[in-house]
């Protein structure tokens, strides 16, 4: 494994960036073609991992920019340089022929009655505590009857008619017609994501980068700094 000295050396000329596949379309994509056209000279390289093992990523030095969620905990993030760019509605995701795909929204307390798909929890440990409190004001509870290391894993299961989940709006727009998004009733708390990298000097591509993700976020005017 390359230690933290030899990817410093290496900033100039290639870029090691993690993300999760919500910011693909609309922020990852914009904010690369800015940046190489600043910068191009240097070669981005993308990793679609898990969240978890983007953060270990960041800290020791596999990765220098990264764009995960906002943790459960706070200060779970003390030693990143982390900032918030989207808000993400969640919704529940459904095979576009399941019955309540004709529903113009879902009780929780419905929504609780279907076999549901999630994310394994030693990937996401964040997950399983935010569905518990989605779901903590009603009686019945979701039983997770399959669990995947990714989303696009989740939403590939739904289409197949597998279970139900929960999505955010745009990860799951990204399927178009393969799966339904129904709005929840009431509605969840909205996720956050942002992008972090390690406190300290970075490299002038690594700062470039995240000048780049920043505007294409104020872009499409989901800037946030929650």
């Amino acid at each position: 494994m390359r230690n933290v000295h030899a990817f410093a050396q290496a900033g100039e000329t290639e870029l090691h960036i993690g993300y999760t596949p919500i910011f693909r379309t609309q922020i990852l994509s914009p904010a690369l073609r800015a940046f190489q056209q600043a910068m191009p000279k240097v070669h981005v390289k993308l990793h679609d991992w898990t969240s978890e093992k983007i953060v270990t990523s960041l800290r020791d030095g596999r990765l220098q920019l990264a764009f995960i969620g906002r943790p459960a905990k706070r200060g779970a993030y003390h030693d990143l340089r982390y900032e918030g760019l989207l808000r993400g509605r969640v919704h529940l995701a459904v095979p576009p022929t399941h019955p309540l795909a004709q529903r113009r929204s879902v009780s929780l307390d419905d929504a609780a009655r279907e076999p549901f798909v999630g994310l394994t929890h030693e990937d996401f440990p964040d997950y399983s505590a935010y569905l518990a409190a989605v779901f903590a004001p009603v009686k019945n509870k979701p039983r997770v009857i399959e669990e995947h290391d990714s989303m696009l894993g989740v939403l590939s299961a739904i289409e197949a008619g597998t279970g139900v989940s929960l999505a955010v709006a745009s990860i799951g727009y990204s399927f178009g017609n393969r799966v339904k998004l129904v709005r929840l009733t009431p509605e969840p708390t909205p996720i956050f994501f942002g992008m972090a990298t390690r406190k300290g000097r970075v490299t002038p591509a690594t700062e470039k980068f995240w000048q780049c993700a920043k505007e294409a976020a104020a872009s499409i005017g989901a800037s946030s700094k929650k």
